[in-house]
């Protein structure tokens, strides 16, 4: 049976429709210790608490005490520590909301751990804005017509072709982080193939 679990973490509490919907219709919600104040908040049920619980409030802490998982390691963060909950309970696909907003390091770190886990479990990560996917081989993507596209090879050796993107690539290398932002789609799908990899692409909502 494929389960697919929502993860909380504790940046911006989502305000997209998209990210809001996620989490409004998941029943199975693994939350940041931290993040957990803002979902009680919003009166949405979590499935699950993991973290250290250096940023849970003692109220929360009773409430919540039979969800809790504690994890003391601090060779991880908390986003890593979530997913390998998720692997542990036998979760097959994760969708990740708040891991974006109020610390710009945590962002960037969050994102670039992305095809780590893709090579566990099906993942992604819904912002605010848009949708970040790491794919470690190619793959036709569902879009619209003048979607906002980037292109992210943490691999700068990474031969890049591209169909259906107002700037294609053919067999081209990515060496610098900025050089696969600002793309466009031509229509309701467009494709990325690559050799070597791995890539991370944002698509605007």
């Amino acid at each position: 049976m494929q389960k697919k679990a929502v993860i909380l973490a504790n940046g911006s509490f989502p305000k997209h429709e998209i990210p809001l919907k996620e989490l409004k219709s998941s029943k199975y919600i693994v939350c940041f210790d931290g993040a957990i104040n803002k979902l009680d908040k919003a009166c949405i049920e979590p499935y699950a608490i993991v973290g250290d619980l250096d940023s849970l409030d003692s109220d929360l802490k009773w409430k919540y005490r039979d969800i809790i998982h504690h994890f003391a390691n601090q060779d991880t963060n908390d986003l890593t520590k979530a997913i390998n909950w998720c692997l542990e309970n036998n979760f097959s696909e994760v969708v990740i909301v708040g891991a974006t907003g109020q610390r710009d390091d945590h962002m960037i770190g969050n994102v670039f751990l992305l095809p780590g886990y893709a090579r566990k479990i099906k993942v992604k990560m819904l912002t605010s804005y848009g949708v970040f996917t790491p794919i470690l081989r190619a793959k036709n993507f569902e879009s619209y017509t003048r979607q906002q596209v980037s292109i992210f090879s943490p691999n700068p050796e990474t031969l890049i072709s591209t169909a259906n993107l107002r700037y294609s690539l053919t067999e081209q290398k990515l060496e610098m982080m900025y050089q696969g932002t600002l793309n466009e789609s031509m229509g309701e799908s467009f494709r990325i193939e690559f050799e070597g990899g791995p890539l991370i692409i944002y698509q605007e909502y």
